[in-house]
């Protein structure tokens, strides 16, 4: 049981590395494909991948109603609306606006975790969560400014109530549908809820230039990486981990993010970056070491 939820802590850590570098890759991508299109052809590439790998693997695929609806809901409220949320809470904002308020996400699976799944709140992880928020808040800083800021925040509080809640759905499901063919189904339900919008916005995708290398090298890693591996890292690892313990991994995002922002885009690293780092290590640490077992 320890050796599954370490390798649960393993799969959390690396997903939230994954899209931390993602944030480093929207920003390369988003001037030329707007973030509507851009969620939903990450999707579309990811669904098609993890298709072929399920067909590959030759899955059964058995119908279990109760999941079923499980995974409708796990596509409308996280692969959908907390994506959505999230990329326009941090157009009408900025992004360490959007890294601050997302922050709030294991808090809100902590208090879920209880609420949903009846565990429990124990010291050791509300300091954990507690160190790890101001952990980011120290990284990004609150610069509550955007054209139009109090949209963006509530859009951003959405995001992580979301994203906080389907994570703890993932763990009511029976474990009838693997990994894999839950972020096939949902992505998929995310691809049905976005294409009206696709369709209305048609000559918006029509004019994106898909031979740009730069275009092609970033669907590839917002697809195939940060959304049908991550996806399926994350989705294995919260059933191996507790629900209340798991947002704490999230938090990792900003972390690697503001590390590849350094290296990639010669963004600038402060002094409130390292003894930030130094909380969500921390924070890890003091989760695996005392909560993990």
């Amino acid at each position: 049981m320890k050796t599954q939820k370490i390798i649960g802590a393993l799969l959390l850590s690396l997903s939230a590395c994954i899209w931390g570098g993602m944030f480093v890759v929207v920003k390369l991508v988003v001037g030329l494909v707007p973030p509507i299109e851009l969620v939903w052809l990450r999707y579309l590439i990811a669904v098609l991948v993890l298709t072929l790998i399920s067909l590959l693997l030759h899955e059964r695929w058995p119908i279990n109603w109760r999941d079923l609806k499980l995974i409708l809901l796990i596509g409308l409220i996280g692969n959908t609306l907390s994506i959505v949320s999230q990329e326009t809470g941090t157009w009408l904002s900025n992004a360490q606006t959007g890294a601050v308020i997302t922050s709030a996400t294991p808090t809100f699976m902590l208090l879920f975790a209880a609420w949903l799944l009846k565990e429990r709140l124990t010291k050791v992880r509300v300091l954990s969560i507690s160190l790890a928020t101001a952990g980011v808040i120290m990284i990004v800083g609150i610069h509550l400014t955007g054209k139009h800021v109090l949209l963006g925040v509530v859009a951003l509080i959405i995001a992580a109530l979301t994203w906080a809640l389907m994570s703890v759905l993932i763990k009511r499901l029976s474990g009838t549908y693997s990994a894999l063919q839950t972020t096939i189904l949902s992505g998929s339900v995310a691809i049905i809820c976005l294409t009206p919008a696709i369709i209305l916005r048609r000559s918006v995708i029509t004019q994106i230039n898909f031979m740009n290398p730069t275009i092609i090298l970033c669907l590839l890693y917002l697809g195939v990486i940060s959304t049908a591996l991550a996806f399926v890292m994350w989705n294995h690892g919260l059933r191996l981990v507790n629900a209340s313990s798991s947002g704490l991994y999230f938090l990792l995002q900003p972390l690697v993010g503001t590390l590849l922002g350094w290296l990639l885009l010669h963004e600038a690293i402060t002094w409130g970056f390292l003894f930030g780092a130094g909380l969500i290590i921390l924070s890890v640490w003091l989760s695996i070491r005392f909560d993990i077992g």
